[in-house]
């Protein structure tokens, strides 16, 4: 990196180094390179008569952005037309407009130019995949897999695997960084392949669950899945580890609510888990005294290593678990159900095994369930009920976010799709303001960013955690079977 001097250069390499997920080896040389560049975009932001180049002044926005640093949207300014929208003369810059069409996906609420520049150039670019007029093969193949799912929102193991293939047969690929990214991706899928068979044996070695439990979801592979969303990096082999466990017990606990449990039942159960009294257990089934004991079990223990460790008392924090029943307004389904989609719980169990030391102040402003909290639970919340709600309500659900707004509004189904989806844009939008500009927990944005990016991926061909589909099969497989060839 120390030889690369040209600017643009420059963002061009920290991309390429960002897509192929080995820029943790450059964070140093990558912060002077953007501490650098920072108070030259912010002097000329608005300057609407300097001559600017889409492609790079995109770039270095998404760039900037995604590192932390608070780049007004004003410095598209030159680049749109008296309306608000983007020059037609740009529509020729195809590389451009791709550029800046990622580099919407970061934008905040209430950022209206980027707003305008997203649905125009979506637009615009789907015209021209349909058309058939990107001449540029590999042009067209990054089109294509940008309006599939942007890349601020595609989780990075993934990309890298894709975008290591797509690098290697570009004229421009630089062999060194090819090689790196090979080996990097194998070392760290073969840490990944430990983690999943350390994961089975505990499960075959918790045999009472599959027996006893039999109506419940048997998604080992999934929560492993959704564990490496919350947790990538090779060291946090016990953070996953963790994560698959308590994704298992949600996953439990859910079809105990949703589909398996008496009304009465369910009463003694929540009452038993808010008392987080194992001398309750007699008032219980035999089915649910299993699933509470085993779920005690693996909370105290996790609860007893971080008290050892690091003198927190965790308990209090574990007990979180929601449920509730009728056709509530939207409203009312909104306030409440970005808690019942475990988000939370899984987020603080994220914090807890990922921070250390864990400092006192961030975990009492955690706890009163802040943005960084809020807003990605109800993604999970949402982007669930999208790929989810005709399964689950055949199978006698709760009510999801569709059916509350098509109950409340009599509208068609298409219609309440699209306005969820709406919601799900906003949720993004504020959650990505909570993060990239205030992260007011050190070093839990990132992690943050990356459990919206696995769940916007499990979901986003229909329900890939409840009926696994080829989608998400192909996402194991590729993570942790397939290697990537050397030669």
């Amino acid at each position: 990196m120390d030889g690369t001097k040209d600017q643009l250069d420059q963002l061009k390499l920290i991309d390429d180094l960002q897509r192929l997920d080995i820029s943790k080896h450059f964070d140093d040389q990558i912060r002077i390179i953007l501490d650098n560049i920072f108070p030259q975009t912010i002097k000329h932001c608005r300057d609407e008569h300097l001559e600017k180049d889409l492609y790079a002044t995109a770039l270095q926005f998404r760039l900037l952005r995604q590192h932390g640093y608070h780049v007004p949207q004003e410095v598209f300014y030159s680049f749109m037309d008296d309306v608000g929208n983007c020059k037609m003369c740009l529509c020729g810059d195809l590389k451009g407009i791709l550029c800046l069409y990622e580099a919407s996906f970061l934008s905040v609420e209430g950022e209206t130019i980027l707003d305008l520049a997203k649905d125009f150039l979506a637009y615009h670019l789907r015209e021209l995949i349909r058309l058939e007029q990107i001449t540029d093969m590999a042009l067209a193949e990054l089109v294509k897999h940008a309006l599939e799912l942007p890349l601020h929102w595609r989780v990075k193991k993934l990309e890298a695997k894709w975008f290591i293939n797509f690098y290697e047969s570009g004229p421009d690929a630089n062999p060194i960084l090819l090689e790196l990214a090979k080996l990097d991706f194998n070392m760290v899928q073969a840490q990944y392949q430990d983690d999943i068979k350390h994961m089975s044996k505990w499960y075959e070695d918790t045999g009472g669950l599959q027996k006893k439990l039999s109506f419940a979801r048997y998604r080992l592979a999934e929560c492993f899945l959704l564990a490496i969303g919350f947790a990538l990096e090779p060291h946090l082999g016990d953070a996953r580890k963790i994560l698959t466990k308590g994704a298992i017990f949600v996953t439990i606990i859910d079809d105990i609510y949703d589909v398996y449990g008496t009304l009465k039942e369910l009463q003694v159960f929540t009452e038993t888990i808010e008392r987080w009294d194992i001398n309750e257990l007699d008032r219980l089934p035999e089915y649910m005294r299993i699933c509470f004991l085993a779920l005690f079990n693996f909370a105290n223990e996790l609860a007893y290593d971080i008290l050892r460790d690091q003198g927190v008392n965790i308990i209090p924090n574990l007990k979180n678990l929601y449920h509730d029943g009728y056709f509530p307004s939207i409203n009312e389904y909104l306030n409440t159900a970005w808690i019942s989609s475990s988000g939370p719980v899984a987020l603080f169990h994220t914090y807890f095994i990922t921070t250390n030391p864990i400092n006192k102040k961030e975990l009492q402003y955690l706890e009163q369930y802040p943005g960084i909290i809020r807003w990605t639970s109800m993604v999970l919340r949402l982007v669930n009920d999208l790929g989810t709600t005709t399964d689950e309500m055949k199978k006698g659900d709760v009510p999801k976010s569709i059916q509350c707004y098509m109950e409340e509004t009599d509208c068609s189904g298409e219609d309440a799709h699209g306005y969820i989806r709406n919601l799900i844009d906003m949720a993004l939008k504020r959650m990505d303001k909570d993060i990239l500009k205030e992260n007011p927990v050190r070093g839990f944005g990132a992690t943050v960013m990356n459990v919206a990016r696995i769940i916007l991926c499990i979901y986003q061909h229909g329900d890939g955690f409840g009926s696994p589909h080829s989608e998400t099969k192909k996402n194991m497989v590729s993570l942790i079977v397939n290697l990537i060839s050397m030669s």
